[in-house]
C-alpha cells in the first residue's frame, strides 16, 4: 500500500478520511479535487468497504476511467469492481438488467439526438403541423419535461407549460409528447433522457425489489460535478441515500463557483441548498489553488465574491504573485484578432511557450473567425475545440457554396452541395440523373441542369433554382461583395431556415452564419493598407477578391504535428489548463452576453468568466474591441463589467470602466474588488466613453476634397488629423494620425472620412 494519504495537505487529508455519513467537499479550481475524490475511494477499499458497494458518478466517461486507474495505484486490481461512470452509463447498465419491470426488452435501443428529430419529424409531419412545431424546439421542450420529471399526464394537466406553448405558437407540443413517448415504447425505445427518467421510474414503483436492491448494494456514494446536476439526477441521488437506517454515506464534490451549466438544466440550487437536506453535513473547503499565480488567483476571488448568492471561501496560492494579468484594448475586432496574434508570438518567444501552451477563449464560437485568421497570417499553428474550425462549420460551407457558385458555376462540388439545401423538391434521383446526363455530354453539370429529362415537379423545381442563381449572378455585375451576399442569404432561403431553429445550438448557426456576413462587410469597407501590403490589391472588392481572400483560411492541407494553440468556448475549457490564457471579446452583450442580460443571469455570466480566468497558470490577458461588425453594422461596445471587478492593483491596463458595483454578500475582505457601492448590488452604468458615431448622422466626404491638415471623422478609428496624401484618382491614398488608433494609410476611393473643418 501507497503512502496517499502523505501527499495530501490538511484539508484533503480531512476529507478524504472523513469517510461516513454526508460530506461536501468544496473545490475551488486547481485545488486537487480529482486526487480527494479517488483517494477517498482508495481510502474506502483499504478500510474494508467492498469495492463494489462503492458507485462513482462523474460526468465524463474519460474521468471515471481515469479516476479507476489512479485507485488501482493504490489498492490493486480490486479497484475495477468500483462502479464509476456517467450517470447516463450507470443507469443504462442497469436498466439492462431491470428493463422488463417497466415495460421495456431488456435489449432495448438507445435513441441518439439524429433518431429523436427523425422521430419527432415524422410524428410533426403526420399531424400537419411542421409550420409551427420544429423538431429541435419540440426535443429541447420534451427534454426539459423528462429532466424534470413532468410525465405527458402531468405536462397536460399543468397550465402554465400549457400556455407557454401557446404563446410560442406551438399549441400542439402536448400532443407530440404524448405520441413521441408512446412511439419510443412501442419501438422498445429509449433518449438520452428516458436514461434517467426511467431509472427514477423503475425505482419509483418497485420500491421493495429494486429500489431495496440497490440500495443495499451501493453503501458509498460519490458524486463529482455536483454543482452540473439537475433536478432529475439529484431526485434519483436522494432515492438512493435517504431511507430509514441509512447511514447517508453521501459525499459530493463541487464548486458552485463553476455552476456554469443552466442552458442544460444544470440547477445551482443543488449545491447551494444541499445542506438543507442534510443537516448533519461535514464541509471541507478545499482553497488552496496548485495551478495559478497570485494575481490570478486574487482576481478571480475578486469577480465571484460579486454574486450575492454562494457559498464562501477565499482561494489563495502559494505559487507567488507573478506577472500582472494583461489587460488590451482595441479598437475593432479585427485589430483585437491582431494584437493577440502578436502577443501569442510574443509570449512564445519571452516565456519560451509552445502553441499548445495557449489558449485562446471567447464566449460563442462564431468568435472564432477574426482569430484564425490572424493566426494563419502569422503562420501560428491552431485547433479550434468544441466545436469546427469556423470556415468547416456545416452552415458555413453552405453558404460558401452558394458564394462559389455565384462566381463560378462550373464548380460542380458546390452545386451538388446546394441545389437542393434549403430543399426544394430536387431529390438524389433527380441528381443522380443529371450528373449522369452530364457526363454522358461530357459538359459542366451546370450547363446540363435545364436540359436533362426529369419529371415535370423536379423540371420545375430545377429551373426556378437556376432562375434563382441567375439573378445573383446578374447581380455580381453591380453590387458589392457584402450586397450580393446578404441578398443571396435572404433569397436562397438559408437565412430564414436557420432562423427557423431557436435552439441553443440553431442560434449558434445563426451567430456564424451572420459572423461571416459581417467578415464580409469589413472586407468591404476596409480602406486601410497594412505595412507591406501590394496597395493594389486594395481597389478589388469584389466577392471573387472575397473567396480568394479567405482561400488561406479553408486550406487543410497543413500538416497538425500536435503542437497548435486551442480556440474553445469558456464552457468547453471547463477542467482544462494552460500556462497562457487569453480571455477575448470581454465587452456588455457578448461576455456577459445579451440573452443573459436579458433574461436576468448575470450570476451565470460571472461564474463563467470566473472559469476562464482560472484555467490560467501564470499568464493571463483579458482583452476587448471598442467596435466589431454586427448583422451587418459596426456597432459600438462597452468594456463588460466583470474588467470593472479587478482591482487595479491585479491588472496591466486600465479599462475604460462603464459599471461599478458592490460586491455579494459572499466578499469578506482581502484585496479590495474594483470599487464599492454600498447598498444596490445592481450595476450602474457610467457615462460612456466610446466615442459613438451614428451612421445615420455620418456623411462622408468627396474623396478629391482631401487635404493635408485636415482634422476628419471615420466611423471605426473616430477623429484623426490628415499627415499626407499622395497618388492621383483611383489610386490615391492618405495617412491619417487618429487620435485613439494612431496612423492608418487609407485609400481615399474606399475610405469614408468626413472632414471636420
Amino acid at each position: 500500500m501507497s503512502n496517499y494519504l502523505e501527499e495530501l495537505n490538511d484539508i484533503q487529508r480531512a476529507a478524504v478520511t472523513n469517510t461516513d455519513g454526508p460530506v461536501m467537499v468544496i473545490a475551488g479550481p486547481g485545488s486537487g479535487k480529482t486526487r480527494v475524490l479517488t483517494y477517498r475511494i482508495a481510502h474506502l477499499i483499504e478500510k474494508g468497504v467492498p469495492p463494489y458497494q462503492i458507485l462513482s458518478l462523474t460526468f465524463t466517461n474519460k474521468a471515471a476511467r481515469e479516476m479507476k486507474e489512479r485507485i488501482e495505484k493504490v489498492v490493486g486490481d480490486k479497484a475495477r469492481q468500483v462502479m464509476a461512470g456517467t450517470f447516463h452509463s450507470i443507469f443504462a447498465r442497469i436498466l439492462r438488467a431491470e428493463a422488463e419491470k417497466i415495460g421495456y426488452p431488456s435489449s432495448f435501443t438507445i435513441y441518439d439526438t439524429d433518431d429523436s428529430k427523425s422521430l419527432l419529424t415524422t410524428i410533426i409531419k403526420e399531424f400537419q403541423l411542421a409550420e409551427t412545431h420544429k423538431p429541435n424546439v419540440i426535443r429541447n421542450r420534451i427534454s426539459s419535461a423528462k429532466s424534470n420529471l413532468i410525465t405527458p399526464k402531468a405536462y397536460a394537466n399543468d397550465q402554465r407549460l400549457l400556455y407557454e406553448d401557446k404563446m410560442a405558437k406551438r399549441p400542439h407540443t402536448i400532443k407530440i409528447y404524448q405520441e413521441y413517448v408512446k412511439r419510443c415504447k412501442r419501438a422498445g425505445a429509449m433518449d438520452f433522457d428516458d436514461l434517467l427518467y426511467q431509472f427514477f421510474y423503475l425505482l419509483h414503483i418497485n420500491p421493495d425489489n429494486v429500489l431495496d436492491k440497490y440500495r443495499q448494494r451501493f453503501k458509498y456514494l460519490l458524486v463529482d460535478e455536483f454543482q452540473d446536476t439537475n433536478f432529475l439526477q439529484y431526485a434519483i441521488i436522494k432515492k438512493l441515500v435517504n431511507y430509514p437506517g441509512s447511514g447517508q454515506n453521501i459525499c459530493i464534490v463541487g464548486d458552485d463557483a463553476q455552476s456554469i451549466y443552466a442552458f442544460r438544466g444544470a440547477t445551482i440550487d443543488n449545491i447551494l441548498d444541499f445542506e438543507k437536506d442534510y443537516p448533519h453535513l461535514k464541509t471541507f473547503k478545499l482553497e488552496q489553488n496548485y495551478r495559478s499565480t497570485e494575481h490570478i488567483v486574487q482576481a478571480a476571488n475578486q469577480v465571484i465574491r460579486y454574486n450575492p448568492k454562494q457559498l464562501k471561501k477565499t482561494i489563495w496560492s502559494a505559487k507567488g504573485e507573478g506577472q500582472k494579468i494583461k489587460l488590451v484594448k482595441t479598437m475593432t475586432d479585427t485589430e483585437e484578432g491582431k494584437r493577440v496574434a502578436g502577443l501569442i508570438l510574443e509570449q512564445k518567444t519571452r516565456n519560451h511557450l509552445h502553441n499548445k501552451d495557449i489558449a485562446i477563449l471567447y464566449r460563442t464560437n462564431s468568435q472564432s473567425r477574426v482569430f484564425e485568421e490572424s493566426l494563419r497570417r502569422h503562420d501560428i499553428n491552431y485547433k479550434v475545440f468544441g466545436g469546427t474550425s469556423f470556415y468547416q462549420r456545416k452552415e458555413i460551407k453552405d453558404f460558401l457554396a452558394y458564394l462559389r457558385l455565384i462566381i463560378n458555376p462550373m464548380d460542380e462540388e458546390a452545386l451538388k452541395r446546394i441545389i437542393n439545401y434549403p430543399r426544394r423538391g430536387i431529390g438524389k434521383s433527380s441528381l443522380d440523373k443529371m450528373i449522369t446526363y452530364a457526363a454522358q455530354a461530357d459538359k459542366p453539370l451546370y450547363e446540363c441542369l435545364t436540359v436533362t429529362p426529369l419529371g415535370t415537379a423536379a423540371k420545375r423545381n430545377v429551373n426556378k433554382f437556376v432562375n434563382m442563381m441567375g439573378v445573383f449572378a446578374q447581380r455580381a455585375d453591380s453590387a458589392d461583395a457584402y450586397e450580393l451576399a446578404i441578398y443571396a442569404a435572404k433569397q436562397s432561403g438559408i437565412m430564414d431556415l436557420l432562423k427557423q431553429d431557436t435552439t441553443i445550438e440553431g442560434m449558434g448557426r445563426l451567430e456564424n452564419l451572420n459572423a461571416l456576413l459581417d467578415g464580409i462587410k469589413e472586407f468591404t469597407e476596409d480602406d486601410v493598407i497594412e505595412e507591406g501590403e501590394d496597395e493594389t490589391l486594395g481597389e478589388d472588392r469584389s466577392l471573387a477578391a472575397y473567396l480568394q481572400s479567405i482561400a488561406l483560411y479553408t486550406d487543410q492541407d497543413k500538416e497538425d504535428d500536435g503542437d497548435f494553440v486551442t480556440l474553445m468556448t469558456t464552457h468547453a475549457a471547463k477542467g482544462l489548463e494552460f500556462p497562457s490564457v487569453f480571455v477575448v471579446g470581454l465587452e456588455e452583450d457578448l461576455f456577459p452576453s445579451f440573452m443573459a442580460k436579458s433574461e436576468n443571469n448575470i450570476d451565470e455570466e460571472r461564474r463563467l468568466f470566473y472559469v476562464a480566468i482560472t484555467r490560467a497558470e501564470a499568464h493571463l490577458t483579458l482583452s476587448y474591441a471598442k467596435s466589431r461588425y454586427s448583422f451587418g453594422k459596426m456597432r459600438y461596445n462597452e468594456p463588460s463589467r466583470f474588467l470593472d471587478e479587478i482591482s487595479q492593483e491585479h491588472l496591466d491596463g486600465v479599462p475604460d470602466s462603464q459599471f461599478t458595483a458592490a460586491p455579494g454578500p459572499g466578499y469578506s475582505g482581502g484585496s479590495t474588488p474594483g470599487k464599492k457601492l454600498q447598498g444596490n448590488f445592481k450595476p450602474i452604468r457610467k457615462a460612456s466613453q466610446t466615442p459613438v458615431i451614428d451612421p445615420k448622422d455620418f456623411k462622408p466626404s468627396p474623396a478629391s476634397s482631401m487635404k493635408e491638415g485636415q482634422r476628419v471623422l471615420h466611423l471605426r478609428f473616430g477623429q484623426g488629423v490628415i499627415v499626407s496624401t499622395d497618388g492621383s484618382g483611383d489610386k490615391r491614398f492618405a495617412t491619417v494620425e487618429f487620435n485613439a488608433s494612431g496612423k492608418k494609410r487609407l485609400m481615399l476611393k474606399f475610405a469614408k472620412l468626413q472632414i471636420l473643418d
